[in-house]
């Protein structure tokens, strides 16, 4: 644990992540390279969580649920999770990686359902858990859930791993010109709307002072890197 300077992270991983260069859906080969990146880092002694998004599969869907009432639609994503979830571990086990997923839905015939301290003590025994349907809740994104977990968890950091490397004045895929920071505050970000997390997800970091870091999921070994102090990442703290 030397070279890293946060012993116990959540990732989260938004489920768009998955896709790779499909329209929606679960692309084996990325959810590998996703596992590898996760495996290196757990193989240094790094206690990890993750928390995956439904966009992939929801996306898929949402023609479907356009005229769904919006709880319901919101259940329909926290299962979409579940998938994702169960996707990852699957990916994970085959190499080597102890993993337990946990649903805020209780679904004992797939996977555990969610228990603080049993979780805090599959970390502890060095399994790797992954926290699937949400907080179990509608009107709550994945991001809020993410949060949740890495507060509960006492995490030493949350990661949110994205598209780009780090956070930016406005979006670089638009304006080449964008600016991206090193370093923010929990209120600019909110008072700047920046859109890293939404508001209750970054609020939630700031009351238990557990910091954000945002990072490309697309540099290979980007992860460790980040965990190092090496990799580029935008650093949320007070």
């Amino acid at each position: 644990m030397a070279d890293y300077k946060y012993k116990r992270v959540l990732l989260k991983i938004s489920g768009e992540a998955l896709m790779g260069d499909q329209a929606y859906g679960i692309d084996t080969d990325t959810v590998k390279r996703i596992a590898g990146e996760v495996k290196d880092a757990h193989s240094k002694g790094l206690q990890i969580a993750l928390v995956i998004g439904a966009g992939n599969i929801f996306r898929g869907l949402s023609a479907a649920a356009g005229g769904i009432e919006r709880s319901t639609a919101d259940y329909m994503g926290m299962l979409a999770t579940v998938m994702n979830a169960l996707a990852m571990q699957s990916a994970l086990e085959q190499m080597g990686v102890d993993t337990r997923v946990q649903s805020a839905i209780p679904m004992q015939t797939v996977c555990e359902p969610y228990i603080r301290r049993k979780a805090a003590r599959h970390m502890e025994k060095g399994r790797v858990v992954i926290f699937a349907a949400g907080t179990g809740n509608p009107y709550f994104t994945t991001d809020t859930a993410a949060a949740l977990r890495a507060a509960e968890m006492e995490c030493d950091a949350l990661l949110k791993g994205t598209q780009v490397d780090g956070v930016y004045d406005s979006d670089p895929n638009k304006n080449p010109d964008a600016t991206r920071y090193d370093t923010l505050t929990y209120h600019k970000v909110l008072s700047d709307d920046l859109r890293v997390m939404d508001a209750a997800a970054v609020t939630l970091m700031r009351e238990n002072n557990i910091p954000i870091i945002v990072f490309s999921l697309h540099e290979k070994g980007g992860f460790d890197q980040v965990m190092a102090g090496e990799g580029t990442c935008t650093i949320i703290k007070t």
